[in-house]
C-alpha cells in the first residue's frame, strides 16, 4: 500500500507564494512520475506540473514561469513552489504518483487527499 500526503496549502493574497509538499510512504519498489494536479469548483481536474525520477519536468502553460516542481528522490517527496499567485490559481491541489510496486514490476497509481489553495484578489 502506497500513500501520498500533501501539505502546505492555505490562504494567500494575489502575488504571494506558497510551497506545497507531497511525501510518499508505504511499500513500493520505485516511483517514476510524481505530478501535481488541481481542480477548481465546477471545473475539470487539470495537470499543473509533472516530473520523473530522472529529472524531466513539464508545466501547464497557465503556470509556466511562476511554478516550479522539484523532487527529493531520497525522501520520496515532490514539491511545488508557487510564486506570483493569481486568484485563478485557487483550487484543490492533488499529488499523483505512479511507479512499480515491487520487483515483479506490478504497477501502481495513487492520489493524495488534496490540499486547498485559496488566492484572494
Amino acid at each position: 500500500q502506497v500513500q501520498l500526503v500533501e501539505s502546505g496549502g492555505g490562504l494567500v493574497q494575489a502575488g504571494g507564494s506558497l510551497r506545497l509538499s507531497c511525501v510518499a510512504s508505504g511499500s513500493f519498489f520505485s516511483i517514476n512520475a510524481m505530478n501535481w494536479y488541481r481542480q477548481a469548483p465546477g471545473k475539470q481536474r487539470e495537470l499543473v506540473a509533472a516530473s520523473t525520477s530522472g529529472g524531466t519536468t513539464n508545466y501547464a502553460d497557465s503556470v509556466k514561469g511562476r511554478f516550479t516542481i522539484s523532487r527529493d528522490n531520497a525522501k520520496n517527496t515532490v514539491y511545488l513552489q508557487m510564486n506570483s499567485l493569481k486568484p485563478e490559481d485557487t483550487a484543490v491541489y492533488y499529488c499523483y504518483g505512479a511507479g512499480r510496486a515491487d520487483t515483479t514490476y506490478r504497477y501502481f497509481e495513487v492520489w493524495g487527499q488534496g490540499t486547498l489553495v485559496t488566492v484572494s484578489s
